[in-house]
């Protein structure tokens, strides 16, 4: 079974991380950085574990300096994205890494990106909206000049606030202002929660900042009632299976909890996260899913579904995706 040319919908992707490394290099190369530590023989990103892969991708942000390279950037990851038959995806972007939470400068990058994302819609047919998001180790106060970006500038394009960064760094509940700020606008919510954290930060997540999607949300799995709660309450969660298995949150395939969420009834998506760092594709995804649980064509036909109902997006984007699924199958 071939998934290469299935339409895809992927909900959870970092919008720098999703940088091929050739643009990195050559952008490096225009400003004369040298950023060549990060990269293996074959020129792709390379780290031995996560807090590695943390600096290995700050690294690789040095490169993105300006408006101009973020419209670039966007070009770039939606042409790798749209390979796998990806033909809608949102991506995290924060203020932090676009003028400093500055919501002036902000506007500028965040029109750069769109200019980007139209001319990727338009060539390669994959539609594309941004969620701002907070850096969780950066802390509370910090988060809020990424709210008030994300609430100044909320709309079509710009559609969601979320938070990422390290999960361990303090609790949901202390992020509860900036969530409440993009909420007022209008904006809909997800954060990261449970790829390293317990199903504690799980619960603690949606309690306290009241989202409706979670980021990984992996080792809920190991809280039969908040499972049941989740599937309940049909809290939706942004799996990436592969970067679970590269960054060791799970030891591999087989103990990968998806199918078991899954099968509990709770709406499960997959995602890349990063996928240039973690060397797969929505692609790869599909097959290694299929692969490790068998899943089929329908299987996939119903994540992607779930995706669909959850995206932050409008009702005629979504009723133009539907049709887009709907042809293909």
């Amino acid at each position: 079974m071939t998934f290469a040319s299935m339409p895809k919908i992927e909900l959870h992707l970092h919008h720098e991380a999703a940088a091929p490394p050739g643009f990195i290099r050559q952008l490096a190369a225009e400003k004369k950085i040298d950023i060549s530590g990060i990269f293996d023989d074959a020129g792709n990103y390379a780290f031995r574990d996560f807090a590695h892969f943390l600096e290995v991708y700050d690294a690789a942000t040095q490169a993105l300096q300006s408006p101009e390279d973020f419209r670039r950037l966007t070009y770039a990851a939606l042409e790798e994205t749209a390979k796998s038959g990806v033909i809608y995806c949102e991506t995290f972007v924060s203020p932090d890494f676009c003028g400093g939470g500055d919501v002036t400068a902000w506007k500028e990058y965040l029109a750069a990106m769109k200019e980007g994302s139209y001319a990727a819609e338009r060539d390669f047919g994959i539609a594309h909206r941004t969620i701002v998001t907070c850096l969780r180790h950066l802390g509370p106060e910090k988060a809020k000049p990424a709210a008030l970006c994300a609430a100044e500038t909320a709309g079509a394009y710009m559609t969601g606030f979320g938070m990422a960064g390290a999960e361990m760094v303090g609790r949901p509940g202390d992020f509860a202002y900036s969530f409440d700020l993009a909420r007022e606008a209008g904006l809909a919510l997800t954060c990261h929660a449970g790829e390293w954290g317990g199903p504690d930060m799980v619960a603690d997540t949606i309690r306290d900042l009241k989202v409706s999607r979670i980021g990984h949300g992996i080792n809920a799995i190991k809280d039969d009632g908040l499972v049941d709660q989740l599937a309940e309450d049909g809290t939706v969660l942004e799996v990436c299976p592969g970067s679970n298995v590269v960054l060791r949150a799970v030891t591999g395939w087989d103990a990968h909890p998806i199918a078991k969420l899954r099968d509990r009834g709770v709406k499960v998506t997959v995602s890349t996260d990063d996928p240039p760092f973690f060397h797969t594709t929505m692609t790869a995804e599909f097959e290694n899913l299929h692969r490790t649980f068998g899943w089929d064509e329908a299987d996939f036909k119903a994540l992607n579904q779930t995706a669909l109902d959850a995206a932050f997006c409008d009702a005629d984007t979504k009723a133009n995706l539907a049709k887009k699924l709907e042809d293909a199958a």
